[in-house]
């Protein structure tokens, strides 16, 4: 296929190299005239994933292509899906999202945001891709999974051929709404996980703590017509379990930083890049609000970014809650 990866970081890069090792004729886009030109120079990403040779059939560029492509991947930060998904050009395109977040302002989900945006657009040809996937593993070769998730089970299939091969396998969803949510508000609870660490807690306080996440994740699902099943699955359990233990994630560094005292700035200066979980929180919040589900992890996590408690404290409102059955939330 001929595909056009938009977006140059370590996620774009790193399912650019993926697919062109595939055979896919590969055009990488990336906004900044210097980075790309480094890249077709020295056929890596120095800046994002250093270490790993472009293959043949990659080709870096910082003008978006005018003739199209037979399928476009998003793999920028979820804030700047809006504009970038403003470049895909073509009569209904194959989109597959590979951004994980929630839209700021809006609570929008990435899927809405490009359909949105894109007048000629194809709802069943618009849908995600996600999982447990961290970039430095995908191009290690290091074995995982995920999810296409689309509407139509043609396109579907299509998509699933494109990505998968001996060491990414990729399975089939008609659940767009639960594979996008799990993979967007699994961000927030990784940062959780990480404060949890970064208080000096231990592995009781991170299950106990990811296990009630998780069920509010599945409640807001539920209330937006998402499947419970799809959070106890590979981009639900998988990708939450995956990035709230890595330290190769963003989102557990950000929150371990803060657990230890450091403040966010400080935080997200170290690392360089963007933690999709600090505005998905936000958003997570909006939109729990507007289904009138109750988050209170959630909410405790929010506030603590927004600066309004210590992580400490948020842990002593949680403790404080009353406790109730537990409940046949899954039926």
């Amino acid at each position: 296929m001929n595909v056009t990866v938009l977006g140059a970081g370590s996620w774009g890069t790193a399912l650019s190299i993926m697919l062109a090792r595939k055979g896919h004729e590969v055009t990488l886009w990336g906004r900044d005239p210097e980075e790309i030109g480094s890249m077709r120079s020295t056929r890596e990403n120095m800046h994002y994933l250093p270490g790993f040779a472009l293959p043949e059939g990659l080709t870096p560029t910082h003008e978006i292509p005018g003739n199209g492509a037979d399928m476009w991947v998003i793999a920028v930060p979820s804030g700047a899906v809006r504009s970038v998904a403003s470049c895909i050009v073509g009569e209904a395109p194959l989109v597959v999202i590979a951004s994980k977040g929630l839209e700021s302002g809006s609570a929008k989900r990435m899927q809405e945001v490009v359909l949105e945006v894109l007048p000629n657009a194809d709802e069943s040809k618009v849908g995600i891709i996600s999982g447990p996937n961290l970039a430095v593993e995908i191009v290690r070769g290091i074995p995982t999974a995920a999810l296409a998730a689309f509407r139509c089970e043609t396109t579907c299939e299509v998509v699933r051929n494109a990505f998968n091969g001996p060491t990414f396998r990729v399975y089939n969803s008609a659940d767009v709404i639960g594979v996008e949510l799990a993979g967007s508000l699994k961000n927030v609870l990784a940062i959780a996980a990480g404060m949890s660490d970064g208080l000096g807690f231990g592995d009781n306080s991170k299950g106990a703590l990811l296990a009630r996440g998780l069920k509010e994740m599945i409640l807001l699902g539920r209330s937006l017509g998402a499947r419970a099943e799809t959070f106890l699955g590979i981009a639900g359990v998988g990708d939450l379990f995956a990035t709230a233990s890595s330290k190769l994630s963003r989102n557990y560094r950000v929150g371990r930083a803060m657990g230890e005292g450091r403040s966010v700035s400080s935080a997200l200066s170290e690392i360089g890049q963007v933690a999709e979980g600090l505005s998905t929180a936000e958003a997570t919040m909006m939109l729990a609000r507007r289904q009138q589900v109750t988050m209170p992890i959630f909410e405790a996590i929010e506030s603590v970014i927004r600066g309004r408690v210590r992580p400490a404290d948020s842990v002593s409102l949680l403790m404080d809650r009353n406790t109730k059955d537990e409940g046949l939330w899954l039926s």
